[in-house]
């Protein structure tokens, strides 16, 4: 059995609900004979991550290092792993293992996400009862089929939030078939919503960008927008009414608004949720039946859209708008994001300076 390079992995844990997190290291799993493992040089910071260290989804176990857009290289492979090699620049992001099964009603069909064997990157457990940890540390051990090479187009500072926040906005696309000649709309240019627009753009859709602030006008047409509706401006909303053929939610919006978004849409439209909004949503049946408008959602993707999504970012060039932070910093990039301050994605890096 080959044995890891690292048996002591040091990260930045949180130990108890909040934004902190401190140093704190832990004994990694057997290396597998399908596993890799990891040397990180980079890792993004999700929104989960500070839903999970904060308990605002219930169910963290602390000590917890999150994390799940990682950019590393290899440095050990399991007997069994052919499709890499030590040195390959490989990234992963909120998925560790599926079964990958022909039989499996989620993995045959793409949704690995929601094998039933899955095991996400973070607060997650493996079936031998190991916990999983994420990428705010120096090195993670994963299953190779969820270490996907990142493409030498790709500078890997700009590779981690393709990983989650990348794959999160295109998977539904893909699946729902966005094409030439669609018109798109996305609500909320945020840290989802800008690569959003790159990728609709890219696929050929007019994009309809929303958004309550009235700066990112500029910036959201130098993204691929071709129309930026200001949703405090009833005349500029009037206007695009019963035009879009989707409509992406990548913010959390309140219940409420989800009945007005409904009008926004033309018929047989869908309205794909990306976010997890708090509350519950209401609506009488009539509503769907005069519009003919469907409401749906979507996970992340399974192994081989991650990597149609890497592969189409690299040939169409969509990059994310990011903020670097050295790994010892990361206290002040958690606080940043978590202020929603951040233009739009932060991205930690390793050095051997860092103090882990």
């Amino acid at each position: 059995m080959v044995q890891g390079k690292i048996n002591e992995i040091r990260g930045w844990a949180a130990m108890e609900p909040g934004i902190k997190v401190e140093p704190w290291s832990y004994t990694p799993r057997p290396l597998g004979e399908n596993d890799v493992e990891i040397k990180i040089e980079y890792s993004g910071i999700c929104g989960s991550d500070l839903h999970t260290i904060k308990q605002e989804w219930n169910g963290t176990s602390y000590p917890a290092i999150v994390g799940h857009e990682i950019v590393g290289k290899v440095i050990t492979k399991g007997e069994n792993v052919a499709h890499l090699e030590e040195g390959d620049l490989v990234g992963v992001g909120a998925q560790v293992y599926g079964c990958l099964q022909g039989d499996c009603n989620a993995c045959s069909r793409d949704l690995d996400p929601h094998c039933p064997k899955s095991v996400f990157t973070y607060n997650a457990k493996y079936p031998d009862g190991h916990q999983a940890h994420g990428g705010y540390a120096e090195a993670v051990r994963v299953n190779a089929n969820y270490a996907f090479k990142i493409p030498a187009g790709i500078d890997p500072v700009y590779a981690p939030p393709l990983m989650c926040a990348g794959v999160t906005v295109f998977a539904p696309m893909l699946r729902k078939g966005v094409k030439k000649g669609d018109r798109v709309g996305i609500i909320g240019i945020g840290g989802l919503g800008h690569l959003a627009i790159q990728y609709a753009r890219a696929l050929g859709a007019e994009v309809v960008a929303f958004s309550h602030s009235p700066n990112k006008r500029e910036e959201c047409m130098k993204l691929g927008a071709t129309t930026f509706v200001d949703v405090s401006n009833k005349d500029e909303v009037d206007a695009v009414r019963r035009s879009l053929n989707y409509l992406f939610i990548t913010s959390n919006s309140h219940s409420n608004q989800y009945n007005d978004y409904i009008t926004w849409m033309t018929f047989e439209g869908q309205i794909v949720l990306l976010s997890l909004p708090k509350g519950q949503m209401s609506f009488s049946p009539r509503e769907f039946i005069i519009s003919e408008v469907a409401i749906t959602g979507s996970l992340i993707g399974g192994v081989n859209v991650l990597k149609k999504t890497l592969e189409f970012s690299a040939e169409h060039n969509i990059l994310p708008i990011i903020e670097r932070f050295p790994m010892d910093k990361i206290n002040d990039a958690l606080e940043r994001v978590n202020d929603g301050n951040a233009r739009y994605r932060a991205v930690l890096e390793n050095s051997t300076s860092s103090n882990l």
